[in-house]
C-alpha cells in the first residue's frame, strides 16, 4: 500500500501532491482557486458540497477536471422536474434466461453508481427525488426492492443551484442542506481571467491532464486527516462560534439575535474541525489552529443559518451574518 515512514511523511506527502493538484487543474480551468481548495478539503474529508452560481461559470467543467486528475469515475445528472428517484439510482428490469425460460429481476444500475457525482440544478427537481440523492449521500448506499446496493469509496456529491431561477424550483429543505459539508460561491471571474478563459476556450488545442493520486491514495489521505490532532483551544473555538448563532441559548451572540430565525446545529461544529484539519494538512502544517477554522467558517456555515425577516428587509445575507460573528 502506502508505505510512508509516519504519518508526518504521509502528510508531507499530501502537501506536495495538492500543489500538483492545483498546478494540474489551472491547466483547464482559469482562477477559481478558492473554490478548488474547498473542493478538494471536502474530497478528502469525505464531504459533500453545494455550488451556488450563475450558468456558465464552468461549475461542470471544474468538476469533470477535478476527477480525472483524481482516476475517479464521474457521471453529471442533469435535474429536471420530471426527474424521478429511479432516473438516478437505477431500475429492476424482468429479464427471462434463455436456458431456463424462467423469469427473473435484473438491477440496472442508475448514474449515481461512480466516485463524483455531479447533481447539476438539485433545486429544479421534486422533493421526492431530492430525497433519493440524499438518502445516497448519507447512507452510501442504494435500496432497490429491499436490496442493498453499496457505492463505491470515495462518494463524493457535488450539487449545483442557480441562484437567479426562482421559477419552478424546489429549494432543498434546511434539513437536507445540512447533509453538504460546504456550501460554495462560485463567482465572476475578472477581467484578466475572463480574457484568458475566452483566448484558451476560442481555440482548440485541450490541454492533456495527469492524474495526480489513485484512488486508493485518496482513501488513504481520508484516514490520514482523521488522525489529525486538534487542540482544546481550537476545538473548543469552534463549538463557540457554532453556539454564538443559536439564538435562545445563553451562547447567543447579542448583535445577531434579530438577525437569524435559525442556528447551526452540531454539524456545523464536525464539519468546521474536519475541513481545518484537512486545510491544515494541505498548507503543510501538522495540525489545525484558529486560522484554518476562520477560513473555512462561511462556506461551513452560510447554509446552515436562516436569516430572519428583518435581516431580509435590511438585504443582510447569511455571509454577512457569519462575518459579523467571525
Amino acid at each position: 500500500m502506502h508505505n510512508y515512514p509516519s504519518d508526518a511523511a504521509a502528510a508531507d506527502a499530501l502537501a506536495e501532491k495538492y500543489q500538483e493538484l492545483k498546478q494540474e487543474v489551472a491547466k483547464v480551468i482559469v482562477g477559481q482557486q478558492e473554490v478548488v481548495e474547498k473542493l478538494l478539503i471536502a474530497l478528502f474529508c469525505k464531504g459533500h458540497t453545494l455550488l451556488v452560481g450563475v450558468p456558465g461559470l464552468a461549475k461542470t467543467l471544474l468538476i469533470s477536471t477535478i476527477a480525472e486528475v483524481l482516476d475517479l469515475s464521474f457521471n453529471r445528472i442533469q435535474f429536471t422536474p420530471d426527474l424521478m428517484p429511479s432516473d438516478i439510482l437505477g431500475t429492476e428490469v424482468l429479464e427471462v434466461d434463455d436456458t431456463t425460460n424462467k423469469k427473473y429481476f435484473k438491477f440496472i444500475r442508475g448514474p449515481i453508481f461512480a466516485n463524483i457525482i455531479l447533481a447539476d440544478e438539485i433545486n429544479r427537481t421534486p422533493p421526492k427525488t431530492q430525497a433519493a440523492l440524499l438518502e445516497a449521500m448519507q447512507e452510501k448506499k442504494v435500496t432497490i426492492a429491499g436490496q442493498n446496493h453499496l457505492l463505491e469509496a470515495p462518494f463524493f456529491v457535488l450539487a449545483t443551484q442557480n441562484p437567479i431561477e426562482q421559477e419552478g424550483t424546489y429549494p432543498l429543505p434546511e434539513a437536507q442542506l445540512d447533509r453538504f459539508m460546504f456550501n460554495i460561491q462560485v463567482t465572476y471571474p475578472s477581467i484578466e481571467e475572463e480574457i484568458e478563459i475566452v483566448r484558451r476556450t476560442t481555440g482548440f488545442n485541450a490541454p492533456a491532464l495527469n492524474t495526480i493520486l489513485s484512488r486508493s491514495e485518496i482513501l488513504y489521505f481520508q484516514e490520514l486527516v482523521r488522525k489529525v490532532p486538534v487542540t482544546d483551544h481550537v476545538l473548543s473555538y469552534a463549538v463557540n462560534l457554532v453556539n454564538k448563532t443559536r439564538i435562545g441559548t445563553p451562547h447567543a451572540a447579542p448583535e445577531i439575535k434579530e438577525l437569524i430565525t435559525w442556528g447551526a446545529g452540531p454539524r456545523a461544529s464536525q464539519y468546521l474541525i474536519l475541513a481545518a484539519k484537512a486545510q491544515a494538512l494541505l498548507k503543510g502544517k501538522y495540525s489545525p489552529d484558529t486560522e484554518d477554522v476562520y477560513s473555512v467558517a462561511t462556506s461551513v456555515l452560510r447554509h446552515r443559518l436562516v436569516p430572519s425577516f428583518t435581516a431580509e428587509a435590511e438585504g443582510i445575507t447569511a455571509d454577512d451574518i457569519v462575518r459579523k460573528l467571525l
